[in-house]
């Protein structure tokens, strides 16, 4: 392998942009796939998270494009990626070991104004970066054409045929050129889909520099018990940062997107520097929080799996997995976004005692245990955990009550709770009085007109008379030949 990037084969202006950004040493995916691609090679790349993948094919394509003139809405070469943020990342790869060149770069992703995208589309682009929606929209409405594709890079591309993104890259498969260079880079590569590689490449050579499904020795993995219960959980989520050694920042990875923003609240409401991240953020949000990160402006990120592939963030001290992931490989995607380019790492992941499957189909994965952390009171002592917050349950109308108030000290009931309580048995009234009121009657005056107003007073006595009582209800005067005696003849 060699030693340096000068002797890959690469241009002199992109040897120039690495050893300017302070890279002297290839990796050894880098060191393996390069040559191949400057062949116009289809390569299978597969590597562990954070040894290099994007530049393993940049550098060499930033080398192969310096001949050749892009045309109007027909990009030289197309990368895939499955998320904004890892397309967005692939776009500053660019930009930096593209420093020498006078390459169009454009990036074609949902979030973004579509006029923007045509500007730069009308223009003509060397390299276009998409995800498969907003490409596959673009040239639906007439932006794109892909005859002119060069280079075809499908990056994660487990992840890209895990998220159900498999019609979306035949499409596109089937509109680009035959005769075109195709590169799949991924860290995981399971069985299956070895027979849908058949139908996008052609011979490809394999590339595998490490076991398959492993991680980087770099990380210290640990595990901790803890409850089911979210207010407990997310405490001893609390008191494992305030306790982690060397923590200069982290990741916490939840499985639920609304979890997500439940989890970034809580820790806000703590003190914490925290932000959250999700797929249902806009773009415009998901960018402000990742580069607040990146800066550290922001100490703590809390991200679903849309942050798990692929970001580029060496400095990342620590990975807590809030969540035990559901799918095995995922495990691996999102402890490596710590431990990255020979730094050390740490990652705990946080299970409840239903995680069970979940955490042998890791340990199955990876080949080995994770050793148990034990935190003192993690779940099974509440009297550890710090004060519940009780804006972190359901919303409760009025003033909170404090922990620390007795408990026989409650608010008010409701009005409807009162009136519902039962009474004392001097205080219930008779049952007369219980009986249920005639309906109001309407105002006098909306009333119709009586046709006598002569009506002897009602008698409070309750016995019939004539004079009160009469078949024709007791609203009306009683005709006057039922009142003379004897009646009719």
């Amino acid at each position: 392998m060699p030693d340096d990037f000068f002797g890959l084969g690469l241009s002199t202006k992109v040897t120039d942009a690495v050893t300017a950004a302070g890279y002297t040493k290839p990796t050894e995916i880098q060191a393996q796939a390069i040559p191949h691609v400057l062949q116009k090679k289809d390569i299978i790349g597969i590597a562990q998270t954070g040894t290099g993948k994007t530049a393993s094919f940049v550098l060499p394509m930033l080398t192969l494009l310096e001949n050749g003139r892009a045309r109007a809405r027909m990009p030289r070469t197309l990368i895939l990626e499955p998320t904004r943020e890892l397309a967005a990342q692939v776009h500053e790869n660019f930009e930096k070991y593209g420093i020498n060149h006078k390459l169009s770069v454009a990036l074609i992703i949902g979030g973004v104004s579509f006029d923007d995208q045509n500007k730069k589309l009308d223009r003509g682009v060397d390299v276009l970066i998409a995800t498969p929606g907003r490409l596959l929209d673009q040239f639906e409405r007439g932006r794109i054409l892909m005859s002119g594709v060069e280079i075809l890079v499908i990056d994660e591309a487990d992840r890209m045929l895990d998220m159900g993104f498999i019609p979306e890259i035949e499409k596109i498969c089937a509109k680009l050129p035959p005769r075109r260079q195709t590169l799949f880079f991924s860290a995981t590569m399971a069985p299956e889909i070895q027979k849908l590689t058949s139908r996008f490449l052609r011979d490809p050579i394999r590339i595998e520099v490490a076991r398959q499904n492993s991680v980087v020795e770099t990380i210290d993995q640990r595990l901790v018990k803890v409850s089911a219960n979210p207010e407990e959980k997310r405490a001893a989520l609390r008191q494992l940062i305030r306790g982690a050694t060397g923590l200069n920042n982290a990741i916490i990875f939840c499985n639920r997107k609304r979890d997500v923003a439940t989890l970034a609240r809580s820790l806000q409401r703590h003190g914490f520097s925290a932000g959250g991240l999700h797929g249902d953020m806009d773009q415009k949000s998901r960018m402000e929080t990742l580069d607040a990160f990146k800066t550290d402006r922001l100490k703590l990120l809390i991200a679903s799996d849309v942050a798990a592939r692929g970001l580029d963030i060496p400095a990342v001290s620590h990975v807590f997995n809030f969540d035990v992931p559901t799918h095995a490989e995922d495990y691996i995607h999102r402890i490596g976004r710590t431990g990255r380019a020979g730094r050390l790492g740490t990652s705990i992941t946080l299970a409840t005692p239903s995680d069970g499957k979940y955490l042998d189909a890791i340990t199955k994965l990876i080949q080995r245990d994770i050793p148990l952390m034990k935190v003192e009171g993690a779940g099974d002592d509440p009297n550890v955990h710090e004060p519940r917050d009780a804006s972190e349950s359901r919303p409760r109308r009025g003033r909170p009550e404090r922990d620390d108030s007795p408990k026989v000290d409650r608010a008010p009931r409701p009005a409807r709770e009162r009136q519902a309580a039962p009474k004392p048995a001097a205080e219930r009234p008779t049952p007369e009085a219980t009986r249920e009121a005639p309906a109001a009657r309407p105002p006098q005056e909306n009333r119709p007109p009586k046709p006598r107003r002569e009506q002897p007073a009602a008698k409070p006595s309750r016995e019939r008379s004539a004079e009160t009582d009469s078949p024709f209800g007791s609203d009306g005067p009683v005709p006057a030949f039922l009142l003379r005696t004897g009646g009719a003849r």
